[in-house]
């Protein structure tokens, strides 16, 4: 896997997260299955990972693989090709390089994914609590359904969090209002993939990706495009307007 290290990552920065209830359209990878309860967006700024700093937007929903349940990584936007390789050939994060930018202000934060004119934006308030969130997703990677665990833990503080999505684009369902936090000193660890038995899947992930972007180098998808992706309702990637 040429520009990006193998899993485990680990990962610091900082990071808006927030859920919703109404489910984005598209369906989810097969054997992977959806599970009922709100959905999650995040918006992160990392500062140091195993690729140098990267900012990531992410929509994860609760899904289940067999009797296991977790989150399943429906869209992830990168701004490094590095962080999108290592994304979709570790863990079968449906990962897109995209034009991301980042504003803070005291206590407000605001990540803005340019070339779709979606702004997630947040303002923190209260005291700062530590907190550890294990976490594990169900993803499909190219060899097959995975189970990625994994753990965050940084300093929350309660913020509501707005999402603003133009009235055409296929993601309108994040748009309003939503509960959320402002996580500080974010310190994540995503570990290396599993099989859903429990065994270890290879280390490596595949050599081969059926996405060209990721062996080549890649680049931006352009509004347009990424639009017309993202409007395949039914697709496994439907979600994703990169594979």
């Amino acid at each position: 896997m040429t520009g990006a290290p193998f899993a485990p990552w680990a990962l610091r920065g900082e990071s808006l997260v927030a859920v919703y209830r109404r489910r984005p359209p598209g369906t989810l990878p097969d054997p992977i299955r959806a599970a009922p309860g709100p959905c999650a967006i995040g918006a992160t700024r990392y500062t140091d990972s195993p690729v140098g700093p990267y900012l990531q937007f992410t929509v994860a929903v609760p899904a289940r693989l067999g009797a296991r349940l977790g989150w399943c990584v429906v869209l992830v936007v990168v701004d490094r090709q590095d962080a999108r390789t290592g994304a979709s050939l570790n863990w079968g994060y449906p990962a897109e390089l995209g034009a991301l930018g980042w504003h803070a202000d005291e206590d407000e934060r605001e990540l803005t994914w340019v070339d779709r004119g979606i702004v997630v934006r947040g303002r923190a308030r209260g005291p700062k609590v530590p907190m550890v969130l294990p976490r594990r997703e169900l993803q499909h990677r190219g060899d097959g359904p995975v189970l990625v665990p994994g753990r965050m833990w940084g300093l929350w503080r309660l913020a509501a969090v707005t999402v603003d999505v133009p009235p055409d684009d296929p993601l309108d369902a994040l748009a309003g209002r939503h509960a959320g936090a402002h996580v500080g000193g974010v310190h994540r660890v995503v570990r290396e993939a599993r099989t859903p038995i429990g065994l270890l899947a290879p280390l490596r992930a595949p050599a081969a990706s059926a996405d060209p972007l990721l062996a080549g180098g890649g680049s931006r998808s352009t509004p347009v495009e990424s639009r017309r992706r993202h409007a395949r309702v039914g697709d496994s990637r439907a979600y994703s307007s990169a594979g």
